[in-house]
């Protein structure tokens, strides 16, 4: 027969108690309770305007319109290169912006060394994106003709 050993006084599995976890968890519960509102507004948004909408379309209301001119042309003709060139380049221009405001925010909130670091690195993305805006306006990408 074999000894029985008794368990190892010193190892013990570390485990959080209940009252930790439930009030880390508590914390998210603002977050919980405004997807249940976001979700139940939009599907009460939906049912109310499945109910109400008027059901009675005529051909009048099923034609196609644009900007106050009935459609004089197929949906499917072919545009010109230039309004996709300057929605891109509006696109990053305007993300270039947009990134402005945070880093502008956190750069007060750095050590000086950092904050050093930080404003000569956005001088040097700016730079890179006014070369760029300058060679886009050389070759003519922002004139109409």
């Amino acid at each position: 027969m074999g000894l029985k050993t008794a368990p190892d006084p010193l190892f013990k599995p570390y485990r959080e108690p209940a009252s930790a976890v439930n009030a880390f968890l508590l914390q998210y519960l603002p977050i919980l309770i405004f997807l249940a509102i976001a979700a139940a507004l939009g599907i009460a948004f939906i049912l109310a305007a499945a109910v109400v909408a008027p059901k009675a379309p005529d051909a009048e209301k099923l034609s196609s319109y644009e900007c106050g001119f009935n459609a004089f042309d197929d949906a499917r003709m072919k545009f010109d290169i230039r309004f996709y060139l300057v929605s891109i380049l509006f696109i990053i221009f305007d993300l270039e912006v947009a990134f402005l405001f945070p880093w502008a925010v956190a750069l007060m909130r750095l050590p000086h060394p950092e904050a050093q670091f930080a404003f000569w690195s956005m001088m040097g993305f700016l730079a890179v994106l006014t070369v760029g805006f300058i060679y886009e306006w050389k070759k003519g990408a922002l004139e109409w003709e």
